[in-house]
């Protein structure tokens, strides 16, 4: 079904400078080429380069229109030199470095709430002032970073223990919330995975429906452009009610 403010539309490819502002040119060679396994969890084929740019496209068309980037392969995994944990390439990084490249955009915050940290992006862009990166996870687990003590200027991790619901995700909620506003960005990007929700199978969270609906809504109000991408969620048979609930949330304002 289509939302009703966000139609569907296919989007264009990233292009290989788009992929360059955040990834070394090796990384780039080795997707292009490999055929086979890339670390344990990360697969290449025939036509990984071509859906791995297109995703980045996505992204990159998501912070342009403020639309929802619906697109696999996820990116928050893939470091500035490393492929790893399903992703090929750091689309929601690629997306805010274009917008600041072609958009004039200024400041950039990007707020993951995947169930796994977002190392890529933490390593991409930690050191840059001009982007905020904030990730709520649960900790310790894959890929094993994001620590409480891993923190910056422009650096706010939020480790939740297992078995974390509604409630405590909530309470995090507020820390990114005062950690956006201080920040005072031009656009906010969301790393939007799903797979902290009670009935996915690759974590131990247990958020619900409503909450992902309600972590949309408010994330809608903390920029005057907002953009979100997909990144993890494995449970094929509630996957498509949580991105509708987070479009509902994004949608409401």
């Amino acid at each position: 079904m289509l939302h009703q403010r966000f139609p569907f539309v296919e989007c264009g490819s990233a292009t290989e400078a788009d992929i360059l502002r955040c990834h070394a040119p090796e990384l780039l060679e080795q997707v292009r080429t490999t055929r086979g396994f890339i670390d344990g969890d990360t697969l290449c084929t025939e036509t990984t380069f071509e859906a791995a740019l297109l995703a980045a496209g996505a992204a990159i068309e998501a912070a342009r229109t403020g639309g929802f980037a619906l697109a696999r392969p996820p990116g928050h995994h893939a470091e500035r030199h490393r492929a790893m944990g399903f992703c090929l390439f750091d689309s929601i990084a690629i997306a805010a470095r274009w917008a600041q490249a072609e958009l004039d955009v200024g400041r950039v915050a990007i707020v993951d709430w995947d169930v796994h940290h977002g190392n890529g992006t933490q390593h991409i862009v930690a050191d840059d002032e001009s982007i905020l990166f904030v990730s709520l996870h649960q900790w310790p687990f894959y890929p094993g970073t994001g620590g409480p003590d891993e923190q910056g200027p422009t650096l706010v991790n939020l480790p939740l223990r297992a078995g974390t619901g509604d409630e405590g995700y909530l309470e995090a909620w507020r820390t990114v919330e005062t950690a956006v506003a201080k920040f005072e960005p031009d656009l906010l990007l969301v790393s939007a995975g799903f797979d902290a929700h009670a009935e996915d199978p690759l974590a131990d969270m247990y958020v619900s429906t409503d909450t992902f609906r309600e972590f949309a809504q408010r994330a809608s109000q903390l920029a005057p452009r907002v953009g979100a991408v997909l990144e993890g969620g494995y449970n094929v048979r509630t996957l498509p009610e949580l991105v509708e609930a987070a479009l509902d949330g994004f949608s409401s304002n």
